[in-house]
C-alpha cells in the first residue's frame, strides 16, 4: 500500500505543477492581450487629437461649458481624497475591515496617480489645446498651461475608481460614468487632448492593478 500511495502521489504532483504552469501561462497570455489593446487605445488616441479638439470648439454651448467647467472642478483630486475618506471612516464606523481596506487602497492608488502624473507633465511638457503654440511638446516645465499630458484629473479618478472596479465590479462599473465624463470634461474646456486623457486612464488603470494586488488580494471573492 505504501508503495502504491507513493505511486499515486509522483502522478498527482506532475499535474498540479501543469496546472499552476497553465494558469501562469495564462496569466500572462491576458496581460500582453492588455498591454496591446492599450498601446493601440493610446496611438489610435494620438491620431485623433487634432480631430477631437476641433470638434469640441465647435460645439462650444454657454450652458455646457459651466456644467463641464463644474465636472472639471469637483472631479480633482480632493473630491476624490474627502470621498474616498468618507467612506473610510463610514466603513471604520461599521467596522467593516474589507470596506477600509478597499478605501484605503483607493486612496493609495489616487496618490500614486498623482505623484507620477505630475512628474510626467513636468518631465514632459505638452502644451494644452487652449494654448496658441506652434510647439505642441516641450516649454516650460513648471508652467500649467504645458502640463497637459497626461490629464491629472482623469489619472487620479480612474485609478480611485479602478481599484473599486477591481475590488466590486458591480459597484465600481457604476460609478465609471465618473472618470469617463471628466475626461469628457476637460477636452471640453480645452485643457487636453483626447491623447493626455486616453493614457492618463491606462496610467491609472495600471496602478489600480497594481494596488489591488498588493493590498486586495481575495477581497473579490470573499465579500459578500
Amino acid at each position: 500500500m505504501r508503495i502504491a500511495d507513493f505511486k499515486r502521489a509522483l502522478k498527482i504532483a506532475p499535474a498540479k505543477t501543469d496546472g499552476n504552469l497553465f494558469v501562469k501561462r495564462a496569466a500572462v497570455f491576458y496581460w500582453l492581450i492588455d498591454i496591446i489593446i492599450a498601446a493601440l487605445a493610446v496611438a489610435t488616441a494620438f491620431c485623433f487629437d487634432d480631430t477631437v479638439r476641433d470638434f469640441m470648439l465647435q460645439h462650444q454651448i454657454p450652458g455646457m461649458h459651466g456644467f463641464m467647467r463644474a465636472v472639471s472642478v469637483y472631479g480633482d483630486w480632493p473630491s476624490h481624497v474627502a470621498l474616498g475618506s468618507l467612506l473610510f471612516a463610514v466603513a471604520w464606523r461599521l467596522h467593516s475591515h474589507k470596506w477600509m481596506r478597499i478605501f484605503l487602497s483607493m486612496l493609495l492608488a489616487l496618490a500614486i496617480a498623482g505623484i507620477a502624473g505630475t512628474v510626467i507633465k513636468r518631465t514632459v511638457p505638452r502644451a494644452r489645446p487652449s494654448v496658441k503654440s506652434e510647439l505642441r511638446w516641450g516649454g516650460p516645465h513648471f508652467s500649467t498651461k504645458y502640463h497637459a499630458f497626461p490629464s491629472g484629473h482623469v489619472g487620479a479618478s480612474t485609478a480611485f475608481f479602478g481599484v473599486l472596479i477591481l475590488a466590486r465590479r458591480r459597484v465600481g462599473l457604476a460609478c465609471l460614468p465618473i472618470p469617463i465624463l471628466i475626461g469628457i470634461s476637460r477636452m471640453y474646456l480645452g485643457a487636453h487632448y483626447l491623447s493626455d486623457v486616453v493614457c492618463a486612464a491606462v496610467l491609472g488603470m495600471f496602478w489600480a492593478l497594481l494596488v489591488a494586488h498588493f493590498f486586495l488580494r481575495n477581497i473579490a471573492t470573499s465579500m459578500p
